[in-house]
């Protein structure tokens, strides 16, 4: 289906075209019509797949406008995906005057988002705990909200924040909607649906290889001394521009850092002691072309796009299953292809082999051979899978 074909206001098509989509995908094209319509809706579709306009544009295009009191809660479970949401927001509502959206999340300045909030807006987006700390000093009502939207609500549940959740629903007493779009269905996702939702429209995106990410997976078996050494050269021989490299600690982290930059090259990294103004000037840096490499602990995992993202390392083996997948996702994006490696020592090869079972994931083996360069090993042949998609 194609965008012009939407039954929405004439704005936010001209929006949509201005931000360079025509066809609606999957997710869009079924959920759309169901928030519409006014339904509680329950969608599982796998990141990536366009979920943001398919909740932007039915909330955005209810919002009246003539009214300054927060109409729309959309809840986030990181300040990334928050700050990504309210930019999409912004950029669907930009020929509708009078559409005013805050972002409001833990890290940043409060009284500078006290004053957003006072100053009046009809959809707010929001990390729970930030949010209900706003709450909690009355620097905003939720009476007149309509519409509760949930994303990466897997995640969010599943990160501490159900409690908040609860408690933020229960406080929107005249809600009418409640919206939840997850990658998996929880336990706390189905608790939250039965205490909260009314005969919710439930949707089930399968991944597909038009939206799922297409990532080439490879393991390289290496040591403590040449981890390193096997990293810059992975980069400097596949002549990498833009990679994203995970660690499993802020300490590995910053030490990473250190050394890559010594060897000459433009390195930053990411973490969660980063105040929120340090995060979104490397994040920016980063987008822009500027760093070469960022380097990252799991905060920035889940939820983070990067545009043109040519390949991720795994630096450390997850400690989590889920982890892996969200940090390979980052690459891959939008119908494009990347690249994923791992890098493990001896001590590591029991934990990565079960994690790639357990997610369903093959990692092609590849070695250095005498004369330094790349070669592909052998993969067992009941697991090949030459392409994996999530």
């Amino acid at each position: 289906m194609q965008y012009q074909e939407l039954d929405t206001l004439s704005e936010i098509k001209q929006a949509v075209e201005k931000m360079g989509f025509t066809t609606l995908t999957e997710i869009q094209e079924k959920a759309i019509p169901v928030m519409q319509s006014g339904k509680d809706i329950i969608a599982k579709a796998p990141t990536g797949t366009g979920k943001t306009c398919a909740f932007g544009i039915p909330v955005i295009e209810r919002i009246d406008r003539t009214h300054k009191q927060p109409q729309a809660v959309i809840l986030a479970p990181t300040r990334e995906l928050a700050q990504q949401i309210a930019q999409e927001l912004r950029a669907l509502a930009q020929f509708l005057d009078g559409v005013s959206v805050v972002c409001v999340y833990g890290g940043a300045d409060m009284q500078r988002q006290q004053q957003k909030l006072r100053r009046g807006c009809q959809i707010i987006v929001a990390t729970p705990g930030r949010l209900a700390d706003h709450i909690k000093h009355k620097n905003v009502s939720l009476a007149y909200v309509q519409t509760i939207v949930l994303d990466e609500a897997d995640e969010m549940l599943g990160m501490g924040f159900y409690k908040d959740v609860v408690k933020l629903i229960e406080q929107m007493k005249n809600r009418k909607q409640l919206a939840m779009f997850s990658a998996t269905i929880s336990r706390e996702v189905m608790d939250i649906g039965w205490l909260y939702q009314r005969d919710a429209e439930e949707i089930t995106v399968q991944p597909k290889q038009q939206s799922k990410p297409k990532i080439l997976q490879y393991q390289l078996h290496t040591t403590g001394r040449n981890k390193l050494a096997d990293l810059t050269d992975l980069i400097t021989k596949k002549q990498y521009q833009k990679v994203m490299v995970f660690c499993n600690t802020k300490f590995t982290t910053t030490i990473l850092t250190n050394q890559l930059i010594r060897c000459g090259f433009e390195a930053d990294c990411l973490h969660g002691d980063l105040s929120q103004k340090e995060r979104n000037k490397i994040l920016d840096t980063f987008r822009e072309n500027k760093l070469k490499i960022l380097v990252a602990t799991d905060v920035a995992a889940r939820g983070l796009d990067i545009d043109q993202l040519e390949a991720v390392f795994n630096y450390d083996v997850p400690t989590n299953n889920e982890n892996y997948t969200h940090r390979i996702g980052r690459t891959g994006r939008a119908g494009k292809e990347g690249e994923a490696y791992l890098l493990y020592a001896d001590e590591d090869q029991k934990r990565m082999e079960e994690m790639l079972r357990l997610t369903r994931n093959t990692a092609i083996p590849i070695f250095w051979n005498e004369a330094g360069e790349l070669e592909q090993g052998e993969v067992k042949k009941n697991d090949f899978q030459i392409r994996q998609y999530f």
